[in-house]
């Protein structure tokens, strides 16, 4: 498995975010995108997953356009961004429930509740998500983690919100994925320890043109 980035600019308005920005990623790889607020962390995981189309560039998947691979790209695809992507009248089976037979993966209901419980959210798998308190909500959200079965997991600032228990589990949770032959590419302001196998960090300067677009091996 590969994800290759291929000269990529992306601009906001008409503000140029990055350019001419290249890396690979490959199984047993994680990737760290760093930058300040405002340098194109959150456009350029959108434009990984085909939410956003670029001004110039590709990104292949095992050597295809994602463009052209569409929902085939996205069932190997587990996309998590700053929002939760929950219904708040909805509970939190009932999110799972939809969100994992969205991915077109299908589980027990006790598989479910199993995943809910293990995310931290025993007591509180039938309450609706409205109820529930912003580091509750975000469990919801990554529940579908420890049931995804996506090669690719994009991940934009996962550990917000949560306590110490939940950044714990979710620090094995990413190690495991690398292990078993998965990647990851996720943004975080945390220092937290995130695989034994090998990272690799993409930092996004506010000066585009000028730095910031090598990828390098990391220890970190």
């Amino acid at each position: 498995m590969s994800l290759e980035v291929i000269k990529l600019q992306c601009q906001r308005g008409e503000k140029e975010l990055f350019s001419e920005l290249s890396f690979a990623l490959r199984s047993k790889q994680l990737m760290r995108i760093e930058g300040q607020n405002g340098t194109g962390k959150t456009t350029l995981l959108r434009t990984l997953c085909g939410l956003y189309q670029p001004e110039a560039g590709e990104v292949h998947w095992n050597g295809k356009s994602i463009k052209k691979l569409g929902e085939e790209y996205l069932k190997d695809l587990f996309y998590l961004g700053h929002h939760n992507a929950i219904k708040a009248d909805l509970s939190a089976l009932e999110n799972l429930q939809i969100n994992t037979a969205l991915a077109g993966e299908t589980y027990s209901e006790d598989d479910l509740l199993q995943a809910l419980d293990d995310i931290g959210l025993f007591g509180s798998e039938y309450k609706p998500t409205a109820h529930l308190s912003q580091g509750q909500k975000r469990r919801v959200a990554l529940a579908g983690l420890l049931l995804s079965k996506a090669k690719l997991w994009v991940l934009d600032e996962p550990f917000v919100a949560l306590d110490g228990f939940a950044v714990k589990l979710l620090q094995e949770v990413i190690a495991k994925h690398i292990e078993n032959e998965g990647m990851a590419i996720l943004t975080t302001h945390q220092e937290v320890p995130l695989t034994n196998g090998e990272i690799l960090s993409i930092s996004l300067d506010l000066n585009s043109s000028s730095t910031g677009n090598e990828s390098t091996s990391s220890d970190d």
